[in-house]
């Protein structure tokens, strides 16, 4: 049987219904009734066979309280944890630690203890450390905590490490650090942001360049090392390394509205930062923009697949092809 952390969110939900399509049993963890209705809208993007999602064994447990995820693990072979928090708001950081940290500790530990044949982690290029030679990151490049890292960073590379401890302690694992990850179904969070403000006429971009990748280009290569030889071994995800500008822009144009055209310069996202930090002191709302998430918008940081491309002989959909469907998925959640 395979178990799925974080089956709720944009990785876990479309990961589930890959799943689904073999004939290996699935449990899957939920936290509320009203996080299923999200999980079935990315099915229903897919299909209209509602037998898939009904194939699914969904358990209310918390990653963070050991005697609610015990019961999960009877009888799992196979382990896919998905589960995290992702915030760049310095407030937030006790609690990415819980979840990242803490609530990986948690299942690798039932892990060992259930024996299971292997583990898939996801964590984030976030956890990757920069190139000290300006060259293409690849997962040879080291984390370096000396580092300005943010919390999340801080918190996934932690992660990672408990990761690696059960590798040591008799379990296979593998990992793989997906950058920015676009896919259909969340449109109010994450990545899925993009596509709402774009469409709602935002009209600032930077320059700043990362790694994107769809989230069906995560999946399915999750599945494969998975259900290979492959062990103890972590893999960068990316299908193209692009500026945040072209991105806005492929969006607009899929949906064939006007192209944001205000660039948006590095010192102006200082001020902003740091303007919307004191705001967010003053009325305990959360910041529209955090220093670390404003450093990421004018930061260039290239990646390379070369690495899973070569070990499991596949190619990465492009970009331009993956927001495409997407923008096609957003428009169908909006008038149909």
């Amino acid at each position: 049987m395979i178990l799925v952390t974080g089956g709720t969110g944009l990785v876990g939900s479309h990961l589930l219904y890959h799943l689904s399509l073999q004939n290996d049993p699935i449990r899957a963890i939920y936290r509320s009734e009203s996080s299923l209705e999200s999980v079935k809208k990315v099915f229903s993007f897919y299909t209209s066979d509602t037998s898939l999602f009904d194939k699914i064994e969904w358990l209310l447990a918390d990653i963070t309280d050991v005697t609610t995820m015990i019961p999960a693990f009877i009888n799992i072979k196979q382990v896919y944890h998905c589960a995290a928090f992702i915030s760049f708001n310095p407030k937030d950081y006790r609690e990415m630690r819980k979840i990242n940290i803490h609530g990986t500790a948690i299942i690798v530990n039932l892990c060992v203890d259930a024996k299971i044949d292997k583990l898939c982690f996801v964590s984030s290029i976030a956890a990757v450390g920069d190139s000290l030679k300006n060259n293409i990151i690849t997962e040879e490049d080291e984390w370096n905590k000396e580092l300005d890292n943010s919390g999340y960073s801080i918190t996934k590379f932690g992660a990672e490490m408990e990761v690696w401890r059960a590798s040591q302690e008799g379990v296979d694992v593998v990992i793989v650090n997906p950058g920015v990850i676009l896919g259909s179904g969340f449109w109010n969070s994450g990545s899925g942001k993009l596509f709402t403000q774009v469409y709602n006429g935002f009209k600032f971009f930077t320059e700043g360049i990362t790694g994107f990748v769809s989230v069906q280009d995560v999946v399915k290569p999750m599945i494969l090392l998975m259900n290979s030889d492959v062990k103890n071994e972590r893999f960068i995800l990316i299908s193209e390394n692009k500026s945040f500008k072209e991105i806005f822009f492929l969006i607009a144009d899929a949906f064939k509205i006007k192209r944001p055209s205000k660039k948006i310069k590095p010192w102006q996202t200082a001020i902003f930062w740091r303007v919307a930090s004191l705001l967010s002191f003053i009325t305990r709302k959360e910041p529209l923009l955090s220093k670390y998430s404003a450093k990421s918008a004018h930061s260039i940081s290239e990646y390379s697949s070369g690495k899973v491309k070569k070990t499991l002989n596949i190619e990465f959909e492009s970009i331009e092809k993956s927001v495409k469907r997407i923008t096609d998925s957003f428009l169908k959640s909006y008038f149909f």
